[in-house]
């Protein structure tokens, strides 16, 4: 399958590697780490080399300094009716990356280093594991130049806070800090800023040791069951656990179970 790019030179990423887990740090050209046409072009790339490159077991998708993503960048619009065709291109290449990513199999991690705002917070929310640091904060964003929500964050936020809460948050907009998002369920955890970088590198291993073909085929079953009936997502998961008896990682995962004097599986991701 095609490899992961790390030689491209991308304007608004810097793209690392070791071993099997990658990282996507948005450095954007454009103020308060926003999101112009260019990122969105690239991230769109960038989501599709990840979803095929089955070397990946695990990516984070962080942001710089203090600031994680802020949304789009509105100094490059008018501020009329002739930002429709704009939006409509930026939309339509940085959806087409989030669409990647959350169809790939290595499961995502999102580091949120600081302001998550707009289709930041699309971004924000789009990972497996969410890891805040405690200087961070997601905010809704849209209302306040009215614009209608993007990025995701219509289709995540109320699968994970419920429709009647996603409805608050909406239209209140209050800014959520990070306490409150662990608690609504939209991060899975709190760490001091100093030691985010640590947490997600150490999240990111432990998820790359994993059954990635697993990983990915669980993330899909999920992803798909709030469309499925209950028969048709029984059959899905009847199809799933099939086709991963017949990976490499069953086999190991099978003999480790039986074998008291192996410590864990050594998953190879196939």
């Amino acid at each position: 399958m095609p490899q992961l790019d790390q030689t491209a030179d991308y304007d608004n990423f810097e793209l690392t590697r070791k071993n099997a887990v990658v990282t996507v740090r948005i450095d954007s050209t454009s103020p308060m780490n926003g999101v112009n046409s260019t990122l969105a072009e690239e991230f769109r790339t960038i989501g599709r080399q990840l979803r095929e490159d089955d070397g990946v077991r695990a990516v984070v998708l962080t942001g710089t300094d203090d600031i994680y993503c802020a949304g789009a960048d509105l100094s490059a619009l008018n501020g009329d009716d002739s930002d429709g065709a704009r939006l409509r291109q930026l939309a339509t290449s940085l959806h087409e990356a989030i669409s990647h990513l959350l169809r790939m199999q290595p499961p995502l991690v999102t580091a949120v280093n600081g302001t998550a705002a707009g289709g930041g917070f699309g971004l924000a929310i789009l990972g497996d594991l969410v890891v805040m640091s405690d200087a961070a904060r997601l905010e809704f964003a849209y209302p306040r130049v009215g614009l209608t929500g993007d990025a995701g964050s219509t289709f995540l936020l109320p699968r994970l806070v419920g429709l009647r809460q996603a409805r608050e948050l909406v239209l209140t907009d209050e800014p959520i800090e990070p306490d409150e998002a662990v608690e609504m369920g939209l991060a899975s955890e709190v760490v001091p800023a100093a030691e985010l970088t640590a947490r997600h590198r150490e999240l990111a291993a432990e998820l790359a040791a994993g059954p990635t073909h697993a990983y990915g085929a669980t993330r899909q079953l999920l992803l798909a069951s709030f469309e499925r009936s209950l028969d048709d997502q029984l059959a899905a998961e009847t199809d799933a656990i099939a086709a991963a008896a017949e990976t490499d990682d069953y086999e190991h995962g099978y003999a480790a179970f039986f074998n008291s004097e192996s410590e864990s599986p050594a998953f190879e991701g196939n």
